[in-house]
């Protein structure tokens, strides 16, 4: 009986001892110096669009402009009235009054207005491009502005907004749309004239050889 008893005790001792070595291995091998979190995950794809680079695309701004209206500029001012009027005499609320903003020094409009330091200080005038930065990002235009909102994300809603502005007391003259440059007719026929010379050529070579 006790031999037994001792032979089970043994095998289940041994058990227990080959459980241990294989956790103490399989940590290694798993969570070991070889297996360390990498500092980035996942795959990098060179040349594929992020967020921030696609950024950018889409027409210029005097292209936008061209197409923007008032009417529709006024809509989207509909978020910026809780904060701003911009009526001529208008008063301010938390935001300045915005009539004739267009084409003043950045943060000094409204004389008596206490402007953030970060906007009162940048310099520069309300330019058709400094605008349409402030309108997408006010925070990235001017770090520190007391201005909560986060800014428009749509290139076209900032382009109605601000024709709708330039409707209500004036701005500068609009940045003209960018030119896209065309070959020229006749440099097209050339190569396609040339072309055709090129496989007359190629067509009349085998006639030569066998001559």
């Amino acid at each position: 009986m006790d031999d037994r008893f001792n032979t089970a005790a043994g095998w289940v001792l041994f058990a227990g001892i080959i459980a241990l070595g294989l956790s103490v291995l399989s940590g290694k091998y798993f969570h070991g110096d070889k297996a360390e979190r990498p500092e980035q995950l996942g795959y990098v794809i060179e040349g594929a669009e992020t967020e921030d680079d696609g950024a950018g695309a889409g027409p210029d701004l005097g292209t936008l402009l061209a197409s923007a209206t008032a009417e529709a500029g006024e809509k989207v001012f509909a978020k910026c009235s809780a904060c701003h009027t911009i009526e001529q005499g208008g008063a301010n609320g938390i935001g300045p009054n915005l009539w004739a903003v267009m084409g003043t020094e950045v943060g000094k409009h409204m004389a008596g207005y206490a402007y953030s330091p970060a906007l009162s200080g940048h310099g520069g005038s309300w330019t058709w491009e400094n605008m349409d930065a402030w309108l997408k990002n006010p925070r990235a235009f001017a770090d520190g502005t007391k201005m909560s909102f986060a800014g428009l994300s749509s290139a076209e809603d900032r382009a109605n907004l601000m024709v709708y502005m330039e409707s209500m007391g004036g701005a500068p003259a609009r940045p003209a749309p960018a030119v896209v440059e065309e070959a020229p007719a006749e440099d097209a026929a050339a190569e396609g004239e040339a072309a055709e010379g090129e496989a007359a050529e190629g067509e009349a070579a085998p006639a030569d050889a066998a001559a």
